[in-house]
């Protein structure tokens, strides 16, 4: 499909992400070059042991863009749920020592979840590079969606010092710093109900739901013998729900990880099977929701024209996926029944 691009829209994809929008993001997540790191630290005990409780010591090293070089002490440990007990290599959540960030790259952040490649292979690494894209596609519909930053990781491990090639990854930004660009709570609650949350915004992550292929998320309940909510975060004020932000794409058809594998409840035959899992009572805002992906269509191509490490046939493939997603949502007919009709 040929595509016209403004040099206007290239010029501001260019730019960094709080010069366009003027908002409270941190200077990590203004940027989404990719940055380059070195993480040195008893990674052989990460991947073996996988603490999830105790943190192991490390440092953190990269080049600001002054050229000034930048160690960080850093404590690390495993973290996550599926991936924790399925991958080769475990989720990790970086801890870093607020006194050592001001006038670094990393100022006001302490803990964030890094993602990984679950195995050595490339195609894992592949699949990091497209969730990361998925968390980029939902920051060009809605400021109320987690910032990413890609990196490229070069591993040190003190246990077993062996050279290794860099890999990509990327940290997401802590609920906390994303609640208070917006002056609101991250809210740790059993449950709550849809009629608590705004219908808009939930209807417009419903829909994002759609175009990725994803169906692994709950906004109003979490999975069993965890808190709310499964694969979103609350957020409100004075433990009243207002929105609900999701993450953690990695089942869905967009990503298309090597170990995902579709709802057995929901009767799909890959997760690439898109099946819509919005709320009927928000039915109201599908033509809104659908509006604002059609007014950012050239944003969102553009995403996965210019994502660094996309294997050419793989952008292929996401690009064919989100052309299928435009094409249903401007056929009313489709719309009525593969949206409209399908609502939960």
């Amino acid at each position: 499909m040929a595509r016209s691009i403004p040099v206007l829209f290239l010029v501001l994809m260019a730019m960094p992400l709080a010069a366009q929008e003027g908002d409270r993001a941190d200077p990590l997540f203004q940027d989404t070059a990719i940055l380059a790191v070195t993480i040195t630290g008893p990674l052989k005990t990460l991947v073996k042991e996988r603490p999830k409780e105790d943190y192991l010591d490390g440092f953190l090293e990269y080049t600001e863009a002054d050229g000034r070089s930048v160690k960080l002490d850093l404590e690390i440990r495993a973290r996550g749920h599926f991936r924790h007990a399925n991958c080769d290599y475990p989720p990790v959540l970086l801890n870093l020592k607020r006194k050592q960030t001001p006038g670094t790259l990393f100022e006001n952040q302490n803990k964030l979840k890094l993602v990984v490649q679950c195995d050595r292979s490339s195609q894992f690494e592949q699949a990091v590079l497209r969730e990361y894209l998925a968390y980029r596609i939902l920051n060009a519909v809605t400021d109320k969606s987690f910032r990413v930053r890609p990196l490229s990781i070069t591993y040190v491990d003190t246990e077993k010092p062996d050279g290794r090639e860099p890999r990509y990854a990327f940290l997401i930004e802590h609920k906390k710093r994303l609640g208070e660009r917006f002056g609101v709570q991250d809210l740790a609650i059993e449950r709550t109900a849809v009629s608590a949350l705004d219908g808009a915004q939930l209807n417009l992550t419903s829909i994002f739901g759609f175009l990725i292929g994803n169906t692994d998320f709950s906004p109003v309940a979490g999975a069993p013998g965890r808190d709310c909510c499964h694969n979103y975060v609350l957020f409100g004020e004075d433990g009243i729900p207002q929105w609900a932000v999701p993450y953690d794409f990695d089942m869905s058809g967009l990503v298309d990880a090597p170990y995902a594998t579709p709802n057995e409840r929901f009767n799909l035959r890959t997760v690439r099977q898109r099946l819509y899992r919005g709320r009927c009572v928000n039915n109201e805002h599908v033509e809104a929701s659908l509006q604002t992906f059609r007014d950012n269509r050239d944003a969102i191509y553009a995403l996965v024209d210019e994502h660094e490490g996309l294997k050419p046939y793989l952008r292929k493939k996401v690009t064919k996926y989100i052309d299928d997603f435009y094409e249903l949502i401007n056929d009313p007919r489709d719309v009525e029944r593969r949206i409209l009709d399908e609502c939960i």
